[in-house]
């Protein structure tokens, strides 16, 4: 029988706020080693904790936005564990009485739509980093400790690396549109512990491992498969799977153990006594909850029944807040919306991910959000309904959607300064049909003795003969009609 994965993800959430969660401390990221600290955070002896107000606040909104209930009262833990970046050997969490329990989000996936559980989410805080050097040993920064989190703990539902990843992207996508977190990976202000296991369909579920702190999509989805297939060579093998904590390696694509993994109860927690409970009136509740903006799901919706997209595309432009916006300022002035989607998804993405990786290349970070697309929405639109009434074909389009990318024009004024519309009237294209028959003939007796597929060959001979403007539909249509007659002959 085939191996069924079971996966259930803790995901770590650094709010967005300006001091740390108990403490004055500044949480900005970057800064210079130890020098946002001070004795709560440090977790000196006689130091008080003072819970910050927006951190309840923006948890309250998180656990709304993730369809969650959310408690009126709610109160702190202490979680016991002895560790180099937990000065006090104990973490301030929620155990008993969490903020957030029993909701969930649904995904797209190529499968099609998935709803995943979610737990619970309650507050806690961050601890420090260790940093690790081969000539001075391992140095400890504790700017970090007691920057506010969310830990947002879903249901055993998710089956695969690729329902994983789109349920991150999901929550990701939420939270950024309500401003509660940046989300940026790369500054571990959104992380994921992974807890997989394995059975075949219908047993009991299988004893779990826990891969911790992955920061990126990619070093979530490639996890999953390195430790799925571990467990299966394990038990197929005869051997026995324990419960652990395991890191994932990016050089090696494999997983190994760090060590055994605690149960709750080898974390002796309890009340903490230095801090009260936490209580949201229902004023408090209907004010947070009128400040939730439109949300991934119900644009989703708007972009289906609107404007005709598919439920993936649709997933796609509501996976950041900035470019659902960008996306529905662009179909305001745009004909054919379906078009400035499809261009969005396929060459600006593209674009995008280019520059990114030649500012990686180089060292530099790449513009972010709205900033990293240079092209105002109305251009785009404009660009999108000039390929889609066939003035423009998609080869000149991307030229020019690359020229726009260097600098923001016209799209219409560039295509006529730079002679780019599509060339329509049959006798240019007959004219460049017949050039490439003509220059061609090996290709045209393939044709004749039946390789149909030459034509697309010869396609290309005559698209090059209009510098590639000729409509590729009449071309095509041409194109197809001289072969006939050549086979004929």
């Amino acid at each position: 029988m085939k191996w069924e994965m079971v996966i259930g993800l803790e995901t770590h959430v650094e709010l967005n706020t300006k001091s740390k969660v108990f403490c004055s401390c500044r949480t900005d990221f970057g800064a210079e080693p130890n020098t946002h600290v001070c004795p709560v955070c440090m977790g000196l002896p006689g130091a008080l904790p003072v819970f910050n107000g927006l951190v309840l606040r923006h948890a309250a909104m998180a656990g709304f936005a993730l369809n969650c209930h959310v408690h009126h009262v709610s109160r702190f833990d202490r979680k016991n564990y002895f560790y180099p970046d937990l000065p006090k050997a104990y973490q301030i969490s929620q155990f008993y009485r969490p903020l957030c329990e029993n909701g969930w989000l649904t995904v797209q996936t190529s499968e099609g739509e998935k709803k995943i559980g979610i737990t619970r989410i309650h507050i806690e805080e961050d601890a420090g980093k260790l940093l690790h050097d081969d000539k001075i040993g391992t140095m400890l920064d504790m700017n970090r400790c007691g920057v506010p989190l969310i830990e947002i703990v879903s249901e055993p539902d998710i089956r695969s690396a690729e329902e994983a990843v789109a349920y991150l992207r999901k929550v990701r996508a939420i939270l950024t549109y309500i401003n509660v977190s940046d989300c940026r990976m790369n500054e571990g202000s959104l992380r994921c512990d992974v807890n997989l296991s394995i059975r075949h369909p219908g047993d009991p579920l299988g004893v779990r491992s826990e891969m911790k702190n992955l920061n990126s999509f990619q070093s979530v989805e490639r996890a999953i498969q390195a430790e799925y297939e571990r467990q299966v060579a394990a038990l197929e093998a005869g051997e026995e799977i324990v419960q652990e904590t395991r890191r994932y390696d990016q050089k090696t694509g494999k997983t190994s153990t760090m060590r055994r993994k605690e149960n709750s109860a080898d974390y002796r927690y309890f009340p903490d006594p230095d801090l009260p409970e936490t209580r949201l009136t229902d004023e408090d509740m209907a004010a947070i909850l009128a400040a939730i903006p439109a949300l991934p799901d119900a644009r989703r919706e708007t972009y289906v029944q609107t404007y005709g997209l598919t439920p993936y595309a649709a997933e796609q432009l509501t996976a950041e807040r900035w470019l659902a916006e960008y996306f529905e300022e662009a179909t305001g002035t745009a004909q054919f919306p379906v078009g400035v989607a499809n261009l969005l998804q396929g060459e600006v993405f593209a674009l995008l991910s280019a520059r990114a990786a030649e500012a990686e290349k180089k060292g530099e970070s790449a513009p972010e959000g709205r900033a990293s697309l240079p092209i105002s929405p109305a251009h785009l639109a404009k660009l999108s309904d000039l390929i889609a009434q066939g003035r423009v074909n998609s080869s000149t389009g991307k030229k020019i959607l690359a020229a726009l990318f260097i600098e923001d024009c016209d799209p219409e004024a560039y295509a006529q300064s730079h002679e780019l519309f599509t060339v329509c009237d049959d006798a240019t294209l007959i004219a460049a049909v017949q050039q490439a028959i003509a220059e061609n003939p090996a290709l045209v007796e393939s044709y004749r003795k039946g390789k149909l597929t030459v034509e697309k060959a010869l396609m290309g001979k005559a698209m090059a003969f209009t510098r590639g403007k000729a409509n590729p539909e009449r071309l095509s249509e041409l194109l197809h009609t001289m072969l006939t007659r050549e086979t004929d002959q």
